[in-house]
């Protein structure tokens, strides 16, 4: 019988060895890596900790999204992957408290799904927006194409050529077709520049930007509407060239989790890093 190229042999051998010596990194690990890439200095009383799952957990794959909602996991799932990266979250409050929903049917089916399916859910909402520039406001930059209209290297200013509240809302439209805006002001005013403040910063945050007069309209998540959206109608009826427009706070973020998944696909290497996107959580009717 002929015998085998020693070629052919050695990689008969060495196959077998390759899959035991590849390497396994921990969902703590490759938290702590991400950290570190951001650049950024701690965060104390970050709230980017693992909300669910155990860390010691082997990485399958890594998956971004803005919220971890049933959808968002069972594609994971169905994708093998097994961390579970978020930006807001997970149990419905800021902090993650889960005394109030214990013995909750919602709160224990999605712990359980999580637990029954090996899964690691991370939070990255501080730190992922110390990275520079703010990795957040780059996938929205990226998603509305407005590269050319930052203004003196401020990613949340932006100039325009003149032109309308109406024709903003448009162009805003096309990016973002789901679901209605909520808009406070006169659509006809002119514009040329416009501050975003993603998420929901608050009304100071809001109020801040709109004091300024060279800031004409701000484009904003959410927030109380007993709160800024009283504060501009009072602007507009006395006569100001001012103006909100609340895209929603998943249209004002999402982008920029799609955003960190490509940015850690430069050092995570070895396992895929998939986002999903969660979609609107209400229609509009």
């Amino acid at each position: 019988m002929p015998m085998k190229s020693p070629t052919k042999i050695f990689i008969i051998l060495l196959s077998p060895l390759l899959m035991y010596c590849q390497e396994k990194v921990s969902a703590e690990e490759t938290i702590q890596t991400i950290i570190t890439e951001t650049e950024a200095a701690t965060v104390n009383n970050t709230v980017d900790i693992v909300k669910e799952g155990d860390p010691e957990t082997t990485v399958k794959g890594v998956v971004t999204c803005m919220f971890a909602t049933m959808d968002v996991l069972r594609k994971a799932v169905a994708k093998n992957c097994n961390l579970i990266i978020a930006h807001e979250p997970l149990y419905y409050n800021h902090l993650d408290s889960t005394d109030k929903f214990q013995g909750d049917p919602v709160f224990e089916e999605k712990k359980k799904f999580i637990l029954d399916n090996g899964l690691v859910v991370w939070r990255f909402h501080d730190y992922v927006h110390r990275i520079r520039p703010d990795a957040i406001m780059s996938g929205i930059i990226e998603r509305l194409g407005w590269q050319e209209n930052i203004q003196d290297g401020n990613y949340y200013q932006f100039e325009f050529p003149q032109t309308t509240l109406n024709e903003l809302l448009i162009q805003l439209k096309k990016t973002f077709p789901d679901n209605a805006f909520h808009v406070v002001g006169n659509k006809d005013m002119p514009l040329t520049n416009v501050a975003f403040i993603p998420g929901a910063s608050g009304t100071d945050a809001h109020i801040s930007q709109l004091r300024k007069n060279d800031v004409d309209v701000v484009i904003a998540g959410e927030v109380p509407q007993w709160e800024t959206y009283e504060y501009v109608r009072d602007a507009v009826l006395q006569g100001r060239n001012k103006a909100i427009v609340f895209l929603g706070h998943i249209n004002s973020e999402e982008a920029g989790m799609e955003f960190a998944a490509k940015w850690m696909r430069d050092f995570i290497t070895d396992i895929p890093v998939e986002f999903i996107e969660c979609e609107s959580s209400y229609f509009t009717y």
